[in-house]
């Protein structure tokens, strides 16, 4: 760009309109921003269920805009930058505080210093995540897993004991809470390998639309009328299903190893090989000027 602000490339470059297609997901991403603060206002009034559906929903964005960028071809460095804030802010801190008015108050600092953990990790998360995304030493089949409990599922994972609270489950100790809490933060910044899913192909069948059409439906309607059985069931299978991410990586792992070992291994040395030693016969009929 040149360095003349007078200059007419200057203003033209810089002042150029904004293709629409760049606009779309990152409105979406704004909107994600607006549910998260609304969580954090609404569970300081405490309306704890309204504030999770602002989280769900929140979470809920986030996973389109990034295909809605994809699909319209509206990626920007500047939308990239802006989801990683949209995700501290409604994974990270939300989370933190919902957790924090809710119970985590009882325990006064110890409580606040669980909320702040798991905002710190959440953070740290993205920061990781953002650093590491365009390394090239990592394997093909990493692109498969995430490094760690990625930041939506850790603040849909971290307030399990509210859904249970809400379904009539007794509170649990607000110490337990607060460990709980601090599990999740582990989670999110340990290296455990977490499968994604992002690089398995989506290709329906054109006879099986419908019925997927169907299925999505009674999701989404199961979803909006037992939130908190849906939201509990599906917390409690996450978590049983992160073993087997750490298995499935050590067997890639393991597998490349092996290839790599086979194909570095030197190949044995032939034996050398002498002509055959002349036998009698061969000497016998040799010509009369060589006897």
């Amino acid at each position: 760009m040149p360095s003349d602000p007078n200059s007419p490339e200057y203003r033209r470059r810089r002042f150029r309109p904004i293709p629409v297609r760049m606009l779309v997901p990152n409105m979406i991403t704004l909107l994600a921003i607006c549910a998260g603060l609304t969580a954090i206002r609404l569970s300081t009034e405490g309306r704890m269920e309204l504030a999770v559906a602002a989280i769900v929903f929140a979470a809920i964005l986030d996973g389109i805009d990034g295909r809605v960028a994809r699909m319209i071809k509206g990626q920007s460095k500047f939308g990239a930058e802006l989801d990683s804030l949209a995700d501290f802010v409604n994974f990270g801190v939300a989370p933190g505080l919902i957790l924090y008015f809710w119970q985590l108050h009882e325990l006064n600092n110890g409580g606040w210093i669980a909320a702040m953990v798991f905002a710190i990790s959440g953070g740290l998360r993205l920061a990781r995540f953002n650093a590491s995304i365009d390394d090239p030493n990592k394997p093909a089949f990493a692109a498969n897993y995430f490094t760690g409990v990625p930041a939506p599922a850790g603040a849909i994972t971290v307030l399990l004991p509210v859904y249970l609270a809400f379904l009539g489950v007794p509170m649990p100790p607000a110490t337990l809470t607060a460990f709980y809490t601090l599990l999740i933060a582990f989670l999110m910044v340990s290296r455990l390998p977490v499968f994604s899913g992002k690089t398995v192909k989506m290709r329906v069948p054109p006879e099986m639309v419908l019925p997927v059409f169907v299925a999505v439906v009674v999701f989404v309607a199961l979803l909006i009328g037992y939130p908190w059985h849906i939201l509990s069931a599906g917390t409690v299978a996450y978590l049983i299903s992160l073993p087997w991410g750490w298995k499935t990586y050590r067997d890639h792992e393991r597998s490349l190893a092996a290839q790599t070992a086979a194909a570095v291994a030197p190949t044995p040395e032939a034996a050398p090989t002498f002509p055959p030693s002349p036998t009698a016969t061969d000497q016998d009929n040799r010509p009369a000027r060589l006897n």
